[in-house]
Order: C-alpha cells, then structure tokens, then sequence
C-alpha cells in the first residue's frame, strides 16, 4: 500500500507563511503542518489552527536559526547575540555532542518548547526539527525523551530515497546516500521510544521548489510504505522569508498544493491519504 502525508513546515514563522498553509489546507492537499512555538507569528498560526479541526499540527522543533521558547538569561550558551539560535549548524553539532553544561540547556530548551505546544491546546501529531537537526543523536535523543513525556508518538524522519529521485529526473550524490543511510540511527531512536515514523520523505532534494511538475513526477514513482512529503508554502513573500529563505519559491509551493493536477495525479498513483496520527 502506498500513503502519503502532505505536510508543511514553519507554520507560525510569518502570517504570509500561515495564510499559505490555511489556503493550501482549505482549497489543496495539504493535510498537516508543523509549529514553530517561538516564531513570530506563532499566536497567529494557533489561532488559524483551532478554526481548522481537521488540520493535524505537530512540533517544528527549533534548536538551530531561530527564536527560542525560554528567555536567553536561561540557556546563555545557546544563543548569539542577538538571542536566536545560530545557523552554524556544524558548531552547534560539535556543541550539543561534547559540552554537557550545553546538552542541559538544549534539554530545558527543548522541554520548553513541548510544554508550549501543550499551551495552546492543540493535539501534538508529531514532531520534527528545523532544518532536520533531530538527525544529530543528542538532539533526537532529548526529542524522542522529553516528547514521549508530552505525549508525542510519531517523528519524521527524513529519508529521500535517491533511486525515487533519479526516477523523477534529479541526480543525487554520495553526500545524498550517507545522510539516507545516517537516518537510520534517528529511526532506530525513535523505534526504541516507542514511536511510529514514515517510512520516506520527500522535500529534501527540492526543498522550497515542490513544484507542481516535480510533484506529479513523484507520485508517478512514489515508492510503497508511508512517505511524508513536506513543503514551505507561504500566500506571499515578506521580508523575513526573504532574508531566511531568498530562493525558495514559497508561492509556487502554495500553488502546487492547491493543483488539482497534482491531486489528480497522487490518486492515479493509488497514494492513500494519511496522518501520522492514523498510523499504527
């Protein structure tokens, strides 16, 4: 059997963002979104969020190139500056695995943010991290601990199968089969907490450019099992999506969600659409 979750990250980021992920929701596909509960527009994607029921949200788990939940005066060693959470993702690696006075904050940090989540009374349906660093062990560890304490039963995991890609017409490298293979350490964690994850995930190779071509290559050769296929729609551009994200084609991916081509083309597929909350 094929499944397919449509999904959409940084809900909360900017109201262009949460707009892109109500009418991508309400006129398309897309059937669930991840919150960022330190973002600027967070109070207006929880609001958005209750009056859509059927929408299923779950954590986007900041640790890396954002706001954080607590205070800075709580975990001084995390951020820059500014009080946000750099973008060196290779110091904050090194940081998270080898200083234990960093790993303690990160874990308050990460607490934090779940009992925020639990703060606006929506019903966490998965979890997952910006920019994906829940792949570094310690971050997937705490996740998949302090989560599984909040109630947390699904984690993505994003594992792109280079062999689908190369059937939908991109070239993939050694760097593309290493970091396949290195998610099996986080799918091992969250196994062993007890969890459910999707079996692939799309978004990866053609992150900010799902666009409607690309995607009905891809459930021309979506593999069986459960793949998550994950997008940044956004109504609008804004100044903040500019200088986060300059080319991504967050509009472009709004509109895809919302191709009736597309849909057409995943039910030809035979793709069944789920949730992580439907899982097993």
């Amino acid at each position: 059997m094929k499944q397919v979750i449509f999904s959409a990250d940084d809900f909360g980021l900017s109201e262009a963002v949460n707009e892109g992920i109500e009418r991508a929701h309400r006129d398309g596909i897309l059937q669930s979104a991840s919150l960022m509960v330190g973002a600027p527009a967070a109070d207006d994607a929880v609001r958005r969020a209750r009056a859509m029921p059927n929408l299923k949200v779950g954590l986007h788990l900041v640790v890396i190139e954002g706001p954080p939940a607590l205070p800075p005066s709580r975990i001084p060693d995390l951020l820059d500056p500014t009080g946000q959470f750099p973008s060196d993702q290779l110091r904050l690696g090194v940081n998270y695995f080898f200083r234990s006075s960093i790993r303690a904050q990160l874990a308050a940090e990460i607490r934090a943010q779940f009992a925020a989540f639990a703060a606006t009374g929506l019903k966490l349906d998965h979890a997952n991290a910006h920019k994906h660093m829940h792949l570094h062990p310690t971050v997937g560890a705490l996740l998949v601990r302090i989560g599984r304490a909040h109630g947390l039963r699904a984690v993505r995991v994003p594992a792109e199968p280079a062999p689908v890609l190369a059937t939908c017409g991109t070239r993939t490298g050694t760097g593309d089969h290493l970091l396949y293979r290195w998610t099996d350490l986080l799918r091992w964690q969250v196994r062993r907490g007890g969890m459910v994850a999707n079996d692939h995930c799309f978004g990866l190779a053609w992150s900010g450019a799902m666009t409607a071509d690309r995607l009905v290559r891809l459930a021309a050769a979506l593999p069986e099992g459960v793949s998550e296929v994950y997008f940044h729609p956004a109504a609008s551009r804004d100044p903040l999506l500019d200088r986060l994200m300059p080319t991504y084609q967050h509009e472009a991916e709004m509109q895809a969600l919302c191709d009736p081509a597309v849909a057409a083309a995943f039910r030809a597929g035979r793709a069944q659409p789920t949730s992580y909350g439907a899982l097993g």
